[in-house]
């Protein structure tokens, strides 16, 4: 068995050297297309920015999630994608740094940003509060803060257990993950709020803020079975995962593809029976003008194929299916933030704009990036985890 960099087995594919520049080329491609936009048209930009931020940053945050949940649960999935999930939370400082941008849009993007709006609306006067331009600065300076603590914590005790087996770290581990979960559940619900929801400072939705946790959670477990599979291809991984491997996290990809889609009906069903003027508008936007196709398209691609495909035993046992399933989820995951966002500046058209692919494009070169950097630097299993042994025996603990 080869050896990483850190005098263990299990070293990361030379190959992954190539993709990080690769990565690095794409993402500079897309900046230089995205300055261009903004000298152009800045309030286009700024939405084109917001919509491929949230994508890469439901990844990061919805794979931090999933660490603490395996750390949580145990079972060997999580051992055999730990790394991946790892590298990915790893990057979370990288997307606090880029969140700038929002923040210097937000005359383009917030109607509550500006006085006067506020001075001629009472609904906005209302929640003028707590939408405000300073304490939407503060509170998503606490929401970064928290996610990077937890994300530096996590892998930090997980390196050094790579380093110095003993003690074992697994108390700590837990003791993070328990409150962590909570912690970051009653975040990414705020920061959905703010960044989301307050798009359209009249609307607002109960469910809202699970149902984009939710989001970051299908987007996270997809984004890893597109890793793993792609590990799996090339040693030493190749020789390591297992059939119930991939089978388990078919089934974890099943359970969010369910949730999501019960979470999503319930918000339509309660506030398109209310029929309430300050919360039917939303959806009407998104039923006409070309948009109810994009909306059909989510029911469909995001719930109804999915679903239909992973109840298949035979698919969730195989990686080279499951990742097709996996790659459909990411793109209607982008899909789903268009369908949420731009009804708000073009709901004339469901078309994109150029500047949405520029946005994608920079934004996720640098994150990905930054991502193969991570996975890079370690071993690709934590070979001193007390239960990894017990795990490459027979799959599962």
């Amino acid at each position: 068995m080869s050896e990483s960099p850190h005098g263990t087995r299990y070293a990361p594919p030379a190959d992954l050297g190539g993709l990080q520049r690769l990565a690095f080329f794409a993402g500079g491609i897309g900046i230089v297309g995205c300055l261009t936009g903004a000298a152009m048209d800045p309030a286009t930009f700024f939405q084109a920015y917001l919509i491929g931020y949230l994508f890469w940053l439901i990844i990061a945050t919805g794979s931090l999630a999933w660490l603490m949940i395996h750390h949580l649960s145990g079972g060997a999935w999580g051992l055999m994608v730990r790394r991946p999930l790892e590298s990915a939370a790893r990057t979370i400082p990288l997307m606090t740094l880029l969140f700038v941008p929002i923040v210097l849009g937000l005359p383009h993007l917030y109607e509550w940003s500006h006085p006067e709006a506020v001075a001629a609306d009472p609904i906005l006067q209302i929640k003028a509060p707590y939408l405000n331009s300073t304490f939407f600065v503060i509170r998503a300076a606490v929401y970064f803060a928290i996610w990077n603590a937890l994300a530096y914590f996590l892998t930090r005790w997980s390196r050094e257990q790579d380093q110095q087996p003993p003690p074992p770290p697994e108390r700590k581990f837990r003791l993070v993950s328990g409150p962590g979960v909570l912690i970051y559940g009653f975040t990414i619900s705020f920061a959905s709020f703010d960044w989301v929801m307050s798009l359209d400072p009249h609307w607002y939705s109960t469910i809202f803020g699970l149902l984009f946790m939710v989001g970051t959670g299908l987007s996270g477990i997809a984004f890893v079975v597109v890793v793993y599979r792609y590990l799996a291809q090339r040693q030493p991984m190749a020789d390591v995962f297992r059939t119930s491997n991939v089978h388990d996290l078919g089934k974890l990809l099943l359970a969010f593809v369910m949730l999501w889609a019960y979470l999503w009906f319930s918000q339509f069903l309660i506030i398109w029976s209310g029929n309430l003027a300050e919360e039917i508008p939303w959806y009407l936007r998104r039923f006409d003008n070309g948009w109810q196709i994009v909306s059909i398209l989510l029911v469909a691609l995001q719930f109804g194929v999915p679903f239909a495909l992973l109840l298949s035993r035979d698919l969730k046992q195989k990686a080279r299916k499951l990742v097709a399933v996996a790659l459909l989820l990411l793109v209607m995951r982008y899909v789903d933030l268009y369908w949420l966002i731009v009804p708000q500046f073009r709901p004339e058209s469901p078309m994109p704009h150029w500047m949405d692919a520029a946005a994608l494009l920079g934004v996720g070169g640098v994150w990905l990036a930054v991502f193969v950097w991570q996975l890079r630097g370690q071993a690709l299993l934590p070979v001193n985890d007390p239960y990894l042994h017990e795990a490459l025996a027979d799959g599962h603990h």
